[in-house]
């Protein structure tokens, strides 16, 4: 069973919530070489909050002083990536449940051809302890 797991740094930023609002932000973050590993949108009122995991956070924060863009963070979360099969989710929460870890939100997807990956938020300063029971 082939897996990773990090530490990745994350950060968030509003947008109002109308089409195209997600595209602009994207397609900027694209055209000034700002690689995300992950990212998430969810609504909050009138508004769409983004959560964008860059793979290089210094070029996000350098982006965003250049731009005016306001960021929240850097926050911290776990990126778990491998191969999927039946059950890996309930396998990695046990462990962190059995490390009394507490995941208060998580986000993943499977690519359909035997590959998964899931982003895990733990409580703050808890990353670490996260990690080193994921890798028992």
């Amino acid at each position: 069973m082939a897996i990773s797991i990090h530490i990745v740094d994350y950060y968030n930023t509003t947008v109002q919530n109308q089409p195209g609002e997600g595209y602009h932000l994207l397609h900027h973050l694209a055209e000034e070489g700002v690689d995300l590993v992950a990212f998430t949108a969810v609504p909050v009122g009138d508004r769409t909050q983004f959560g964008l995991f860059p793979k290089e956070p210094t070029k996000m924060e350098d982006l965003a002083r250049r731009a005016g863009l306001q960021l929240d963070g850097p926050h911290s979360a776990i990126l778990v990536q491998g191969d999927d099969t039946l059950g890996m989710l309930a396998g990695i929460l046990q462990k962190l449940w059995r490390a009394n870890i507490n995941v208060f939100a998580s986000s993943g997807v499977s690519d359909g051809k035997g590959d998964f990956g899931c982003i895990l938020y733990v409580g703050a300063g808890q990353q670490q302890a996260a990690l080193e029971a994921l890798q028992e």
